[in-house]
């Protein structure tokens, strides 16, 4: 009789992460702005551009410490993209067509507090001073309006959080903060579901991220103290045998046994976007271990044990399937991938090896 063996690979170390490629970025890029969809990785001109993705593209530019003068002129194009999607009202346009027409009016859905968001990160981060001084005149506009939806409460605060960091005497940036803060909530007082809404969507990680920024930057402890507990618990959600399983297409709810496909790129980069900030603002490097769990997420360390990304074309796949990946490499998921490497660049200057311990 013939035995066989099981190979188990070897656990995914943080040197196994590879640095940021923006080669697909730029392979989905004309000069007009950042193309939303590619069949594999040719991309899909007849989709068009979204405000949503080009404001991710230069939230991720800006974040750059030392950019070349290909992202610089990327962030250009955005930039100029996004103001002239801006309504005179602040409120955002977001899809154009490929012959350069909006197909949209400008209102105050997910899109307008994205690019709010890359609009702050430019004019907190970025390297260029001119453009430093376009954005934030497009993020003052935009601080005119307010959302009802949470999520695009969340992503403006998370510009208006780039902003304040930058200069804490920033009053109107302070209150979208505070104001976001609110929309968002509080943890519930049920233990087995902290989560201050009915289910768990998308975006999940920023909304206790916006927490932790307005409880650090506004001085509210309370503030900051609910956002770190909403964050270990959904972290704790997410966990399965050690590694990350976001939260996918369709969300959890209470009661409700749990389905684990289809899983999106953006859902891991947002765990490590808030892992990040509650690393930073804490100090407390156990938040490294969840971390990492997203970076791996993109390396293979998943529900289906597949690496997310091509590294022929520096794309990320479009979904985790329960047959795979979905091998489509749009621009959601290609910059969901290289915000993740960012943040692993920046971990590696902390940590060389797979950190221990977990969250109380």
């Amino acid at each position: 009789m013939t035995i066989g063996l099981r190979l188990v690979p070897p656990p995914i170390q943080l040197a196994d992460a590879p640095p940021p490629d923006w080669s697909h970025v730029a392979r989905l890029s004309d000069d007009t702005g950042l193309l939303e969809h590619a069949r594999h990785a040719i991309v899909r001109r007849e989709h068009g551009y979204c405000v949503d993705d080009v404001s991710r593209g230069l939230l991720l530019i800006s974040r750059e410490p030392r950019p070349t003068a290909q992202l610089v002129g990327l962030a250009e194009r955005y930039l100029a993209f996004l103001t002239h999607a801006q309504g005179t009202d602040g409120a955002f346009r977001n899809r154009m067509s490929y012959d350069r027409r909006w197909t949209d009016e400008p209102s105050t859905g997910d899109w307008w507090g994205r690019a709010m968001w890359g609009l702050g990160t430019a004019a907190a981060r970025s390297t260029v001073p001119w453009i430093r001084r376009e954005a934030m005149t497009s993020f003052r506009l935009g601080l005119r309006q307010r959302s009802p939806w949470s999520r695009a409460m969340a992503y403006a605060a998370l510009g208006a959080a780039e902003v304040l960091r930058a200069d804490p005497r920033d009053t109107e940036a302070a209150q979208l903060l505070a104001d976001a803060a609110t929309v968002i909530g509080l943890p519930s007082a049920d233990p087995d579901w902290l989560w201050p809404e009915p289910e768990l969507t998308y975006a999940n990680p920023a909304l206790p991220e916006v927490l932790i920024a307005a409880g650090d930057l506004l001085g509210d402890e309370p503030l900051l103290r609910a956002g770190l507990k909403m964050l270990a618990w959904l972290c704790r959600q997410q966990d399965n045998d050690g590694h990350l399983s976001t939260v996918p297409v369709g969300g959890w709810r209470p009661g409700v046994p749990k389905h684990r496909f289809d899983q999106q790129p953006i859902e891991a980069a947002a765990t490590a976007d808030a892992c990040a900030t509650a690393a930073a603002v804490t100090g407390d490097d156990r938040w490294d271990e969840q971390l990492f769990r997203a970076v791996a997420w993109f390396l293979g360390d998943n529900d289906s044990q597949t690496v997310m990304y091509d590294p022929l074309t520096g794309g990320c796949y479009d979904g985790l399937t329960v047959e795979g990946p979905n091998v489509n490499q749009g621009a959601e998921s290609t910059l969901a991938l290289v915000s993740t490497l960012q943040h692993a660049r920046n971990l590696v200057s902390r940590s060389a090896t797979r950190p221990s311990g977990g969250l109380a």
